[in-house]
C-alpha cells in the first residue's frame, strides 16, 4: 500500500517541575490562582502577576497554560515552555508578544478553589 503521510506532530508544552507542591492536583474545571512571570526567547519579560485566577480547561487562557498548569498541586512551582502554536500563534499579542513567539513561564500555583 501507499505509505501513510507523516502527520505533523502536535506541539506540546514542555514542563519542568521546580517544586511539586502538596494536596490534590488541579484539574479541568477548577479555578486556580497563580503567580507567574512570562518571558520571550531573548529573556525579556512580557508579563507577570502575583495573583491571577482563571478556570482551568475553559479556554480562558492560552492552550499552553490549560495543558501546563493541569496536574499542578498547591505550592507547586513549574517552568513551562509554550510553543507558539499553544501560545498566541501567528497573531502574537502586540506590542509585547511578536507573531510566532515561543513563550517561557515560571508559574507557582497558589490556590485551587
Amino acid at each position: 500500500g501507499d505509505p501513510v503521510p507523516d502527520q505533523p506532530e502536535e506541539p506540546k508544552v514542555k514542563i519542568e517541575d521546580i517544586t511539586t507542591g502538596t494536596g490534590p492536583p488541579a484539574e479541568s474545571g477548577d479555578t486556580v490562582v497563580v503567580k507567574y512571570q512570562g518571558k520571550l526567547d531573548d529573556g525579556s519579560v512580557f508579563d507577570s502577576a502575583s495573583n491571577f485566577d482563571f478556570t482551568l480547561g475553559a479556554g480562558d487562557v492560552i492552550k499552553g497554560w490549560d495543558q501546563g498548569i493541569a496536574s499542578m498541586r498547591k505550592g507547586g512551582k513549574r517552568k513551562l515552555f509554550v510553543p507558539s502554536k499553544l501560545g498566541y500563534g501567528k497573531r502574537g499579542a502586540l506590542p509585547e508578544i511578536p507573531p510566532d513567539a515561543d513563550l517561557h513561564f515560571i508559574v507557582t500555583l497558589k490556590e485551587i478553589r
